[in-house]
């Protein structure tokens, strides 16, 4: 994939303007200006803002995964130039996470700077007379739809310490809201957004959306991202009707989906979460208990490499590496098929569907080398078994630490030096 030098200009015309809650900017003097944008953009310039958002998505998301990954017990991010991966985020001795620090104000800040881009690419549609109504409503349909997808990742971060929603006047910035209230927001924004694109003709240039770059394939991402957020607020019947209008598709590849995108060209960017095997110093390992819980004969073992060494730092080791992200261009999920499978699989043992759920399950666990479930038939046993499907389908994909906390089992998760912590979230950054 290649983003040309136009979409650096797109993402830092509009994201420059907006450094989460921080109102002072002095703009890109060498770009155009936000104000030949918003007076009335044509279909190329709106493209590049378009274009532009999809960049930024995928700045910084290694410390996103990496705050959840460690949190939750899926690895261990080694650096010997920062201790505060194995200090801050597991909690030893005394330390506390801080809301000054990079591994919240720096995921928080690149979020934010896309939900500023968002809103300028609506401003802009909502200000042009050079496109159509229907593609007006693209280009808003899909603002909205990233603007939701990008503050559910704060959200997941911050938990009960809640959100700012309303940032799209920098002059009077809404108020923090709750987590409750803050998915409610996410869901009204990206049902605002599907309303949209049911009326819209339009095509986005998407390099990490093949197959949904239009109208039609991004509702169906919508839907897909607005099912993720019913299941967060334990909305059942929700869930089931929003994967109705996804992608969802019980025999289709489990990658189908969409995706961060990243690759060599001038310009571009790397997978910023792949480490090559048994390298040391600057590494990324798989927690003990992964290879320990893993079922006999279940693929996803490859997903943590046995390394040639143990690496250990701080009093932690490791003998196997998280292999998920294989080179420096491989993507970063936002959100795939085999995802919703595992919602439907939930959805339905939450409405007490059972033999749904367990076709569902099926289908993860013998594409992966796994017999059919053979367990009981009741709500408490097909929640396990969800979970383990979800722990190893959805590894290191940004998935472990909401799961336990959502079914309130962050005390299972291990903790393998005396006085480390599982944190249940991060606190507001210190510019809230």
């Amino acid at each position: 994939m290649k983003f040309s030098n136009h979409i650096s200009t797109g993402i830092l015309l509009a994201a420059a303007f907006f450094i989460y809650s921080c109102k002072k900017d002095y703009g890109n003097l060498n770009s155009p200006t936000i104000e030949q944008f918003l007076a009335n953009a044509n279909a190329s310039e709106l493209n590049n803002l378009v274009s532009g958002t999809e960049s930024g998505m995928r700045n910084n998301m290694a410390y996103y995964l990496d705050d959840i990954g460690v949190i939750g017990r899926e690895g261990y991010r080694f650096s010997n130039a920062e201790p505060r991966y194995t200090k801050d985020l597991l909690g030893a001795v005394e330390a506390t996470l801080n809301n000054s620090t990079f591994y919240i104000t720096t995921p928080w800040a690149a979020r934010y700077r896309v939900v500023k881009n968002c809103n300028t690419l609506i401003q802009a549609a909502t200000n042009s007379t050079l496109i159509t109504a229907a593609e007006k409503s693209g280009y808003i349909g899909f603002a909205r739809t990233i603007k939701a997808y990008q503050l559910l990742l704060n959200i997941n971060l911050t938990y009960k310490n809640g959100i700012r929603v309303d940032v799209a006047n920098a002059d009077q910035l809404g108020a923090v809201v709750t987590y409750d209230a803050g998915l409610a927001d996410i869901a009204s924004i990206l049902d605002s957004a599907d309303a949209g694109l049911a009326t819209a003709v339009v095509t986005f240039p998407l390099a990490g959306f093949t197959g949904f770059s239009d109208a039609a394939g991004l509702a169906k991402v919508n839907r897909a991202l607005a099912a993720r957020v019913a299941a967060y607020r334990a909305q059942w019947a929700e869930v089931l009707t929003d994967l109705n209008g996804s992608f969802f598709d019980l025999t289709k590849d489990f990658h189908l989906g969409v995706n961060h995108v990243f690759a060599t060209g001038s310009g571009d960017k790397l997978n910023p979460m792949f480490i090559p095997q048994n390298q040391n110093g600057e590494v990324r390992v798989a927690h003990a208990s992964f290879a320990t819980d893993i079922k006999t004969g279940d693929d996803r073992i490859n997903k943590a490499t046995l390394r040639t060494s143990t690496v250990s730092l701080d009093g932690l080791s490791s003998n196997r590496d998280v292999w998920v992200y294989t080179t420096s261009t491989a993507p970063i999920p936002i959100i795939r098929n085999e995802e919703l499978i595992l919602l439907y699989a939930e959805a339905k043992i939450q409405t007490n569907a059972f033999a749904d759920a367990v076709t569902a399950l099926d289908a993860i666990r013998q594409n992966h080398g796994l017999p059919v479930y053979s367990g009981a038939l009741i709500q408490d046993a097909l929640i396990t078994e969800l979970l383990y499907e979800r722990r190893y389908s959805l590894y290191y994909e940004g998935h472990r630490w909401l799961d336990m906390r959502r079914y309130n089992k962050l005390a299972e998760l291990p903790k393998d030096r005396t006085g480390d912590d599982v944190w249940e979230s991060f606190p507001l950054p210190i510019s809230e």
